[in-house]
């Protein structure tokens, strides 16, 4: 059963800066006061799932017991038909110690053998957790395609070369406020507002 969620502090589960801008512009309309789990101190959690949902769902529970506040919980990811699903869930560990999405859009290339379809997606699990371990969890997707080399400043991630199917730019290349409304995080908070607020 959704629990609505009244308007007051919220934790953003996350480390990731991308992550805390643009959940912060979703969230800026609903009265969410909202801080990261990096500005409290709280630990990452280690991602032990083997799903986004299980991920999210993770990093809330553990952030919400941790402040004693809501927390919300994002665990995305790009996922290429070709790798059979990879990076998927390991998608920023495939940037490796340093976060540098440079080297892990470098190795998917590396990795796409010659004449591959190119065709991907990205996943977007949210989860919302309460301190007393109410969960839920909405998760939304985006099909595209994959381009060599990166285009664009903007987004973060492997957003510079992911075209979404109804573009011809990349995440990194078009206007973020776009991004923000077509994107993978943009569904799954599409059903979490339903639901929540």
């Amino acid at each position: 059963m959704s629990r609505r969620l009244a308007p007051g502090r919220l934790v953003l589960a996350t480390h990731n800066p991308g992550k805390v801008r643009e959940i912060d512009v979703l969230l800026g309309p609903f009265g969410m006061d909202v801080v990261a789990a990096g500005e409290l101190g709280l630990p990452e959690p280690e991602e032990t799932g083997t799903t986004f949902r299980a991920n999210a769902e993770l990093k809330a529970l553990a952030a919400a017991t941790a402040s004693g506040l809501p927390a919300l919980a994002d665990d995305s990811g790009l996922c290429v038909d070709a790798l059979d699903g990879a990076p998927g869930v390991y998608s920023a560990r495939w940037a490796g110690p340093g976060k540098d999405f440079g080297v892990a859009m470098e190795r998917v290339h590396r990795a796409l053998a010659f004449g591959s379809p190119d065709t991907a997606y990205f996943v977007c699990a949210l989860s919302l957790a309460w301190p007393d371990g109410h969960v839920q969890t909405y998760e939304g997707r985006v099909d595209g395609r994959l381009v060599w080399p990166p285009r664009g400043e903007n987004g973060f991630g492997y957003d510079a070369m992911f075209v979404h199917a109804d573009m011809a730019e990349t995440f990194g290349e078009i206007d973020p406020a776009l991004k923000h409304s077509i994107s993978h995080r943009a569904h799954a908070f599409e059903q979490l507002v339903a639901a929540c607020f």
